[in-house]
């Protein structure tokens, strides 16, 4: 069985998590966005929230996680910061893995950042993060990113498309895992492509966590 975190008072956890989406909307967003790749960067607010459910699980403090398509780093970087023992972050985007070395710079946080495909990706883990493409752009990208989570550690966080819960429950049971949604959020993504048709677009994405 699997120790969990210490508790912690109410106040100091509340101060802690605000502190924790501060710093993390400090963090340089990348300069340019791949639409094939499906680089929607995760708003502070989510990832700050994100993270903090996976530390009070007992799944940030002191241990090794993994972000999988890291971006500018923001759940690596948060991971770390958190008290993760090891924190390593893959990116297909030589300019990602760039920009998320500026932020931990920046931030002075020591992580591994790696170039590469996810599926040339492994290890050993206790949790990983992962925002992974919706699959909108290239059908099933997600899949690649779901099936080395399950290969990598016991448990994911994963962020999809609200309704697609379902479907990418059907394919973690497919692999011998199961999946449980425990956060939905409002996502808002900035005009990017050219095929945006509103400065900013409002979509509801849900929080999967999986398990194998």
């Amino acid at each position: 069985m699997r120790p969990t975190g210490a508790v912690i008072a109410l106040p100091q956890m509340q101060m802690r998590r605000k502190r924790l989406e501060i710093t993390l909307q400090k963090l340089r967003p990348l300069e340019t966005r791949s639409a094939r790749l499906e680089q929607y960067e995760t708003p502070a607010t989510v990832a700050s929230d994100v993270l903090w459910e996976a530390f009070t699980a007992g799944d940030i403090h002191g241990r090794a996680v993994a972000d999988l398509g890291c971006g500018n780093g923001v759940f690596c970087i948060g991971a770390k910061l958190m008290g993760a023992d090891r924190a390593v972050g893959i990116d297909v985007d030589p300019d990602a893995v760039k920009v998320a070395r500026a932020n931990a710079g920046m931030l002075g946080v020591e992580i591994e950042l790696l170039e590469g495909d996810v599926s040339s990706f492994s290890g050993i883990f206790d949790t990983v993060l992962q925002n992974p493409p919706f699959g909108a752009q290239t059908r099933h990208a997600d899949r690649a990113f779901i099936e080395k989570a399950l290969s990598l550690a016991p448990v994911t966080y994963s962020i999809h498309n609200e309704g697609t819960q379902e479907f990418v429950g059907g394919m973690v049971r497919a692999l011998g895992g199961r999946s449980e949604a425990i956060k939905r959020y409002k996502f808002e993504i900035p005009y990017a492509f050219e095929f945006h048709r509103k400065a900013n677009e409002t979509i509801s994405v849900v929080l999967l966590k999986l398990e194998r």
